[in-house]
């Protein structure tokens, strides 16, 4: 069975002028439907870079990446955003929610882009607000909801249209410790409920207890992931009755 993300010797070198700067330098790493892949370094180590050529947004100097046994590298520019469009969803740090958009229709119109439009649209919309426990809010704009709230509507946009992975980079740095804990659970949640692949670009070694596995980078090679950093490591299931009981 295919991986649902595959990188094979992928490098990305930066040129600016007669400067050059090598980000990644031959990356080999997989990621399965329903595991939660924790991406972490220091900065400046090729974190987010990596997960922007995983998700189709940067190309690589070199090597492939394969998406659900398609290789995304051979694709010309013309093809990658529908490639991206189907099998990606993406969570930011920032939220990225529209602001004029009720949180409903913030949903809805990720489903538009990919084809579910009308009643179709908003059932399935309240469906996935309900899985991430903030149905109740379907009407309300983004500036009357908390930061918890607002990631959770990001990540019921994100699983939707049923993408094959979900990439999200550094998703918990505008919340405080305990709502981005819960956060990160339930993304660790839908993973395994719904058998999404979801990697993580974090800085926050106290939510390596909801990964499957921790990737460890350090000047743009995969290296051993440091002792400090798996001291507290302490890998449980994930129940799915819990899915919408975090309370944020």
């Amino acid at each position: 069975m295919a991986f649902a993300i595959e990188t094979r010797g992928v490098t990305k070198q930066y040129v600016e002028g007669e400067a050059s700067t090598l980000a990644l330098a031959g990356i080999d790493l997989t990621v399965s439907r329903g595991e939660v892949v924790l991406l972490m370094g220091p900065s400046g180590s090729g974190k987010t870079t990596l997960l922007s050529i995983m998700g189709c947004i940067l190309r690589p100097t070199a090597g492939q990446v394969i998406l659900e046994g398609h290789d995304v590298t051979a694709m010309s520019e013309k093809d990658l955003p529908a490639m991206r469009l189907k099998h990606i969803g993406f969570v930011f740090q920032g939220f990225n929610l529209f602001p004029t958009l009720s949180v409903g229709e913030n949903v809805e119109l990720s489903l538009s882009l990919k084809g579910v439009r009308g009643r179709e649209a908003k059932k399935e919309a309240h469906r996935l607000l309900d899985l991430v426990g903030i149905e109740h809010k379907y009407k309300a704009f983004p500036a009357d909801i908390s930061g918890g709230q607002k990631q959770r509507v990001a990540i019921a946009r994100a699983v939707a249209g049923s993408p094959v992975a979900i990439l999200a980079d550094e998703p918990t740095a505008a919340l405080d410790s305990h709502t981005g804990k819960a956060v990160i659970g339930m993304m660790a949640r839908l993973a395994h409920i719904e058998n999404r692949a979801v990697v993580i670009v974090t800085h926050d070694g106290r939510l390596a207890e909801f990964a499957d596995r921790i990737v460890w980078m350090e000047d743009g090679v995969l290296a051993k992931v440091p002792h400090t950093a798996t001291d507290n490591l302490h890998l449980h299931p994930v129940e799915p009755s819990a899915e919408t009981q975090l309370g944020i």
